[in-house]
């Protein structure tokens, strides 16, 4: 059966109340219930939790969680965002192994969540029978302005490290490969958040004159489904 991209559970519609302590939302269901859920997210969030939107939930019947509800998508003005940074590694795998991204086609071999070095991991190892090897790491993007798409939507220390373990790869002879999802349909374009994070825009604009490679997708996004959308034009800062 032809992949028509990353299925979504059931999901519950309510209203956003509040996000608070980076992880916890507080939702109002269509019933009228208030429940507080599992925000799947650990960015600012800029412009992605405005009081008062419409939100859908999953729900899990695991009775060991402490919230049984996952926030997935939020409603702005003008596109439905999925907010759960779970999906892209998900979505960017199987439309890899379905034959679906034409910049990462032709490797017999997929492999998520390989340690390169002491400190690091990255998201996807994509090998051949040859042995040539391709390094992929997938970051989340859901922040727009004016049509522009940017990542990231906070200091991120850690997607640093990983930019200097793609250069690190590609140094010694390997692809490698930095593939920004943006999860919502409303970004024209993308650029690297220079006004959040000054010293990752930096690197990435460094380690792309080295070689290393930047991929930059958007999404279709419904309740019952996610899939991959129209490669995003890359501009200067």
């Amino acid at each position: 059966m032809k992949y028509k991209g990353f299925q979504l559970p059931s999901l519950i519609n309510g209203r956003l109340i509040k996000r608070y302590k980076r992880f916890l939302a507080d939702i109002e269901l269509e019933t009228g219930e208030k429940v507080t859920a599992h925000c799947p997210n650990s960015g600012s969030m800029k412009g992605c939790a405005i009081p008062g939107s419409q939100v859908w939930l999953s729900e899990s019947d695991n009775p060991k969680r402490k919230y049984k509800y996952t926030w997935e998508l939020i409603k702005v003005p003008g596109t439905l965002i999925g907010i759960n940074t779970q999906v892209p590694n998900k979505l960017v795998k199987q439309a890899i192994e379905n034959d679906l991204i034409k910049e990462l086609s032709g490797y017999d071999r997929v492999i998520a969540e390989v340690k390169t070095s002491s400190h690091t991991r990255l998201d996807l190892l994509l090998e051949k029978v040859s042995g040539e090897k391709c390094y992929v790491e997938i970051k989340n993007c859901t922040l727009v302005e004016e049509g522009i798409a940017m990542f990231p939507d906070a200091v991120t220390t850690r997607g640093q490290k990983h930019l200097d373990e793609l250069d690190h790869l590609v140094s010694l002879g390997h692809r490698g490969v930095i593939f920004f999802l943006i999860q919502r349909m409303d970004a024209k374009a993308f650029k690297p958040a220079a006004m959040i994070d000054k010293i990752y825009a930096e690197k990435l604009r460094n380690v792309i004159k080295n070689g290393v490679e930047i991929v930059v997708r958007d999404t279709v996004i419904s309740p019952q489904i996610i899939r991959l959308g129209n490669t995003v034009p890359v501009v200067p800062e």
